[in-house]
Formats: structure tokens, C-alpha cells, sequence
């Protein structure tokens, strides 16, 4: 019994999971500071999100706190003790990496570990000069200030950030796997 119990259990985990990731895509517009939730090409949702403190251009080096630009996809999804939910993307991807290799901001060696790390669908190397840890999250404990920041300031490092409640709606739309265009 407690074997079929954890079949159904891992069914419909799977199966939840394939219902997030159904044709959904997300499509980050900088300049309009929105997040939207698209499916089969119609709009099923837009947030509100504030970017990296370092301005419009988009993510070099590490440390610069900028947004990237380009297309991702959600590697992790974990609760976060400071930013109350975090999805991970595959930050950097291989036009970053290209990039970086050609203005000989990372080696040859980390330009094939990151190629490798897309080809076996894994997360590329968070530790080269391109930076990490770059993804959605929530704003952490909503005082009124941290709210109205939000409402007004770009304040990530770098990451695209949400109200609490967002992130939370937002994961039942995706999965890993879904993909991320952020465009200006």
C-alpha cells in the first residue's frame, strides 16, 4: 500500500510539473519594467518587477548589478530565507559566455565548461567573472518601505524581483525547464 502511495505521489508531481511547463513562456520587458506569463501566444499574466541597481545595459562581470539580456530557462526553484522564493536561470548562457570569451573576460576552459554544463542541461558555472546566482525571486519580508522601494527602484544585484505574493502565483504557472526572454 505505501508503495502505490508513493507512485501516485510521484505521478502527480510529475504530472503537475508537465502542466507548468505546458506551452508557457516568459517575457521579461525591461523598459516597461513587466513581467508577462504567456501561453500558445496569448498574455495570461503581467507583473510588476524591479531589476538590477547597475542600470539599463544589460549583465557583463560580476558585481556590476545588471539584469542579462537574452533567452534563459529556470534551472532551480527553492524557498529562500531572504528572498522568500528564488528560481535560478541558466545564467550564463552561450551568447554570454561568447561574448566574454571574445573580450577575453573568461578562459577558454570556462567558456567549454559552460558549453558543456547547456549541453547536459545542467547549470553552467556560477564562479567565472560573468557572476551567478542570477534569477526571480521575492522581496523577502514586506515592510511598507521594502514595498515602496519596490514600487519605485530598480535594487537587485542583478535578478529580476517580485511582491511575495507574485513569485508565489508566478511558480504555479512554471517549472524548471520554462524558458525566459528578457528584451529591452
Amino acid at each position: 500500500m505505501k508503495i502505490i502511495y508513493l507512485l501516485l505521489i510521484a505521478l502527480f508531481s510529475v504530472s503537475n510539473s508537465a502542466l507548468a511547463l505546458d506551452n508557457i513562456e516568459l517575457v521579461v520587458i525591461r523598459s516597461e519594467h513587466q513581467l508577462l506569463v504567456i501561453k500558445n501566444g496569448v498574455t495570461l499574466r503581467t507583473f510588476k518587477v524591479a531589476f538590477g541597481s547597475g542600470g539599463k545595459k544589460a549583465k557583463l562581470i560580476s558585481g556590476d548589478h545588471t539584469t542579462p539580456k537574452g533567452s534563459y530557462k529556470i534551472s532551480k526553484i527553492r524557498d529562500s530565507s531572504r528572498f522568500h522564493l528564488f528560481m535560478q536561470l541558466n545564467y550564463p548562457n552561450m551568447n554570454d559566455a561568447k561574448r566574454a570569451l571574445k573580450n577575453r573576460t573568461i578562459t577558454r576552459m570556462q567558456y567549454r565548461d559552460i558549453l558543456d554544463a547547456h549541453h547536459a542541461s545542467r547549470l553552467p558555472p556560477q564562479n567565472t567573472a560573468l557572476g551567478g546566482a542570477i534569477g526571480l525571486h521575492g522581496i523577502g519580508v514586506e515592510t511598507q518601505d521594502k514595498i515602496e522601494i519596490h514600487q519605485i527602484a530598480d535594487w537587485t544585484q542583478g535578478c529580476i524581483a517580485m511582491r511575495n505574493h507574485e513569485i508565489e502565483e508566478l511558480s504555479r504557472y512554471i517549472g524548471v525547464g520554462t524558458t525566459i526572454s528578457i528584451i529591452d
